[in-house]
């Protein structure tokens, strides 16, 4: 994918040296195209070294190549990261005094903007009307992070993480309608991959915002999104748990928004932020999380259940912190299982409760001697009576905390099943394009 990483003049703009590297480290082919401003803070040579391209702030530099036009016509993706107060009302207003400037105005790509300035600049009413401005017309601008700014200052806005911008940048890109700016005359001066990705965007006009794209396969629709690892407490310090870091929760959450959906997200202990857009709830253990899923299915269309459920608990919990004894004695823990929450939910909608039609499963797994991780994970989707199954082969150094995975779609109406490889939010957006599917929306090309 060729990217442009647009850069401000921010005191975050050291950071944005990570998201280059993880946009390479992804294989993609990156422009750097820093304000004059942002060379104040990283210089000109960083982002040349790190991203292996010449780097041009200036719309007279590179004429021959129109550099100005080329670079936002070619290019796939467009992500401003830090933008400033500054850079987001040039942008609302059209002002294209630098080549980044040009570039926003040449992209019919999917355009993401990462806001970072003081908590005054971000809460302005002047910075407010810009944000909304740029998001009416399809521009996907991130809420900042709340927490520590430049200086004593803290609240809202902080630079989102990296990784948490690249992710959301994956997802906007997958599902983020072309401009309808784009004329035919571009399209045919284009190579013929590039032509034909165009086409395709050609029939949908431009949009607001994930949250409100007409043509999303799930607009209209309610979708709850379970995530993060659940902890058993053994005592007030300790507790039982697993691995999982939730990210394949948010980026499951985030791209049913990005379908247009309304998300009920419940997310158990997690390494990530909660996604932006869904109604959130937190819970901790097995017994709260069920009984999240059951507040929250009332009235949904669909259910993902991607929280790793620990699959045992302490039969006895200790109101005091348990001790080591002076004669080097072990304490026994005996355990009980937890609740299915799966098989109880889609038992329930048997019985008549008010829970989802389409209920997808998750089953992180691991093969052994008696049988392969697909194998267990048939016999895991006949057991539950779901109508998919999601299964991943798991492990210390799989899956868990990673950015990537590799997982297979089993469905229980016997059609093939669907395989899906890269970052978790590529997989993501297979997941939920077979949640709608199954709802009998068809998704899109995009």
């Amino acid at each position: 994918m060729r990217i442009v990483l647009g850069v401000t003049g921010g005191i975050a703009a050291y950071k944005s040296a990570l998201l280059l590297r993880l946009m390479k480290e992804a294989g993609h082919h990156v422009d750097v195209v820093p304000t004059p401003a942002a060379l104040n803070f990283v210089g000109k040579a960083t982002w040349e070294a790190l991203s292996g391209r010449p780097v041009h702030t200036d719309t007279f530099e590179a004429v021959d190549q129109v550099n100005h036009v080329r670079l936002g016509r070619e290019a796939e993706l467009v992500v401003v990261a830090p933008a400033t107060a500054d850079s987001l009302a040039r942008a609302a207003t059209g002002l294209a005094s630098d080549l980044l400037g040009n570039v926003l105005l040449t992209a019919t790509c999917p355009v993401l903007m990462a806001p970072a300035m003081h908590t005054e600049m971000w809460l302005h009413p002047a910075t407010q009307a810009h944000v909304a401005t740029l998001r009416e017309r399809g521009v996907h601008v991130m809420d900042p992070d709340s927490g520590r700014l430049t200086g004593r200052d803290s609240g809202p806005g902080r630079l989102p993480e990296m990784d948490r911008i690249w992710s959301e940048a994956q997802r906007w890109a997958a599902t983020a309608p072309r401009s309808s700016r784009q004329s035919a005359q571009t399209a045919s001066e284009d190579s013929p991959q590039s032509a034909a990705r165009h086409e395709s965007w050609a029939s949908v006009l431009s949009s607001p915002s994930p949250s409100k794209t007409a043509a999303g396969p799930l607009t209209g629709r309610t979708v709850v999104v379970t995530a993060g690892g659940t902890r058993e407490a053994l005592d007030p310090v300790r507790y039982l748990g697993n691995r999982s870091s939730g990210k394949m929760g948010v980026a499951l959450a985030e791209a049913a928004l990005a379908a247009g959906a309304s998300v009920r997200f419940i997310g158990a202990a997690m390494d990530v932020p909660a996604p932006s857009g869904a109604e959130v709830t937190r819970v901790e253990s097995t017994g709260e999380l069920r009984e999240a899923v059951f507040a929250h299915c009332a009235g949904a269309d669909g259910l993902i259940m991607a929280a790793a459920v620990a699959d045992f608990r302490p039969a006895e919990y200790t109101d005091a912190k348990i001790k080591k004894t002076e004669d080097g004695a072990s304490p026994v823990i005996t355990l009980e299982r937890t609740p299915d929450i799966l098989a109880e939910t889609v038992c329930r909608r048997t019985e008549g409760a008010d829970v989802p039609p389409v209920i997808v499963g998750f089953a992180a797994e691991t093969g052994d001697d008696s049988g392969s991780v697909l194998e267990y994970g048939a016999a895991k989707l006949q057991r539950k009576g779901c109508e998919a199954l999601v299964v991943n082969q798991v492990g210390r150094d799989q899956v868990f905390g990673q950015d990537t995975t590799e997982v297979t779609v089993l469905f229980a109406d016997g059609r093939e099943p669907v395989q899906a490889a890269g970052s978790k939010a590529e997989a993501a957006s297979v997941v939920v394009e077979q949640l709608a599917g199954l709802m009998g929306r068809e998704v899109q090309p995009g």
